[in-house]
Parts: structure tokens; sequence; C-alpha cells
């Protein structure tokens, strides 16, 4: 295994939460509110067909109704000894080899034993023998504690293993996440890039440094054969959580999908925490939005505001019959503006 050196710098992406802190001038935070478009420029002009747009992508066309029936079991081959294992709403990457199975997240906490059960299912099937952590929560660290006792090799960006050694209450439900016991933490960790080689197959690792839904967010690429796990980075079956209090934000859900349409081709499948299997084009379309949805909750922000006003600003209204109901979004991605963007933070 090699694992590179750490990087804070990815080929033609920039980061996002280099704007925390930087103070912003008169006209609701015009310096930050210019960079959000640098590509992909949303012009007023066309905003009122941008959700009619993201509606017919697929990834988009029907999330809500998709995360309605997402209490299931089951498998989707993908080809090449890759499947996508799904356990409810929560979908884990398995890649069988010649040696045993590559997984990218594991099971939800306490379904660890169903996920072996579907593993043993699959064609060539044989034991774990690496386990990626995307992030910390204990939707995708439920496998851990039996994989890590049985030998496997567990891969997370440093900031995950951190999370996973600590008492973490969330402030929105009071719950509070134990940390997990020595044998279930990552023993491979990096920083900022990792290259593997894995079962014979060559695996890319980054850390999305943006932040996207936690701040030890990784992608996982599989460059030979074009498949790409993102956690949830990018959420497929809804709108998404943001953990601000883990060190998520909404500005790094633009960055997270900015870099990630870079690592990612026209061709890649790309399979998230939750949802269908994406494109290269679908990436666009919810960069699009997140763009768009991010512009106007910093908008709110330095008008004054605070969540019952982004509420009130309806800042995701022509995405909502595609996406279902956003005001625990909205209030989530707001308040996680105020660690990077507020003035005094």
């Amino acid at each position: 295994m090699k694992v590179a050196e750490s990087s804070d710098v990815a080929p033609k992406s920039r980061q996002y939460n280099e704007l925390a802190g930087r103070p912003v001038a008169e006209g609701l935070g015009a310096e930050v509110l210019a960079q959000v478009s640098r590509r992909t420029l949303i012009d007023t002009a066309v905003r009122g067909f941008v959700g009619a747009s993201l509606g017919a992508a697929v990834g988009l066309d029907s999330v809500w109704a998709q995360s309605a029936t997402a209490a299931r079991r089951e498998t989707r081959d993908l080809g090449n000894g890759f499947h996508v294992v799904s356990l409810g709403e929560t979908n884990v990457l398995a890649a069988t080899d010649s040696t045993g199975i590559t997984l990218v997240d594991g099971a939800p906490a306490g379904q660890a034993d169903t996920l072996a059960t579907m593993l043993g299912a699959l064609p060539n099937s044989g034991k774990v023998h690496t386990l990626f952590n995307t992030h910390w929560h204990p939707e995708q660290t439920g496998s851990n504690e039996s994989l890590g006792r049985a030998g496997a090799t567990i891969v997370a960006q440093e900031n995950t293993k951190l999370w996973l050694t600590t008492d973490v209450t969330w402030p929105w439900n009071d719950e509070t996440v134990k940390p997990l016991p020595t044998a279930a933490l990552p023993n491979k960790t990096f920083f900022g890039e990792a290259e593997l080689n894995v079962g014979g197959r060559r695996v890319k690792c980054g850390h999305l440094r943006d932040c996207p839904h936690t701040d030890g967010d990784q992608y996982v690429f599989f460059p030979d054969d074009n498949v790409l796990a993102v956690g949830d980075a990018v959420n497929g079956a809804a709108w998404p959580s943001i953990d601000w209090w883990t060190g998520g934000w909404i500005g790094g859900m633009v960055g997270g999908l900015d870099m990630l349409f870079y690592v990612a081709n026209k061709d890649t499948r790309i399979v998230p925490a939750r949802g269908p299997v994406l494109t290269h084009a679908d990436l666009r379309k919810h960069y699009d939005m997140y763009s768009l949805i991010w512009e106007r909750l910093v908008k709110t922000l330095y008008s004054g505001g605070g969540p019952k006003e982004a509420l009130a600003a309806k800042p995701t209204q022509e995405f909502d019959a595609i996406m279902g109901p956003s005001d625990v979004f909205v209030e989530r991605a707001f308040q996680s503006l105020w660690a990077y963007l507020s003035p005094d933070a």
C-alpha cells in the first residue's frame, strides 16, 4: 500500500473553505458570491428553468419518490466484480477479486451481520480484506469492529479516525455517538491523497478538503474500472444532511462537487452513499443546483438574516418538487455558514 504525501492542491479545483475568515466587502458579500459560479455562471435569465433541467437528470428526476421506497435490501451488479449492495437507504460498494473483497463503507450500525450475509452471496465472494470509510458516521462504519477484529485493513482520511475516537453529540437532536473500540478504528490513514494497490486493483483516494458532509470526507476511485465512490458528499436520494458540527458545510458541497467533476469523466459510474448510481452529467446538475442555493443562503447571511429568514426566503423553491421537503436541509445548510463565513468566525 502506497500512501501519498498530504496535498492541499488538486488539479483544476479550489478550496471553498479558503473563504473562511476573509473580509467581505459591502454588497452582501459580492466577492464571495462571485466565486461560486466561476465555471457554471448561472445567469438570472436562466434560473427559471434550472429546476426543470435538473429534474431531467438521472439521479435527480425522482429522488424523493426513490427515497420513500428505499427501505430495501438489494444488490446491483456493475460488472467486472463491482456490486452496489443496498441496505435500506445506505449503499455499500463491494469489489471482488482473487484475494477477497474490497468494501467502500460498511453496513449501518447493527447491520454488519446482514451485510456479511449479502456479501457471501456475491459471485466469487471471499473474505473482506480492505474497508474504506468515506467518513465517520455510524451508517458507514457499522462493520468496522467485526472487520477490524478479523484483520481487515481500514482506510480513512485522518479526520475521520479522529472523530471515531471521541464522543460526538449533535446539537440538533442531542444524540451522542460513542467512540469506536480500538480494533474498529482505521489502521491506514492519509491527509491529502493516497494511491494504493488493493486486490490487484489501483485505487486513488482523496480528501474532499472543502468538507461537503464532514471534515473527513474522502472519495475512492478505481481508475482502471472507472468506478468512483463518494460517500455522502453527494446524495442521490433527496436533500443531504450536512453535519456542520463535524465540519461539513454548504460551500463545501459546491467545492466537493467541483473537485469530483474533475476526478471523474463522462463514463464514470459514481456511487453515492444513498440513492442510485450517478453519472458525470448528474454531478454537473447537482453542482448547478447547490451553487444557486449556496449563493442565496450567503445573501441572507450577509443581509443580517438567520435561519428563520433563510427558510422564509425559500432558497430551494424550484427544486422541492423534485427533492422533497427542504426545511431541515435549509436550516442546517444556513447554520453551516456560521463557522466559515461569519465575520467573527
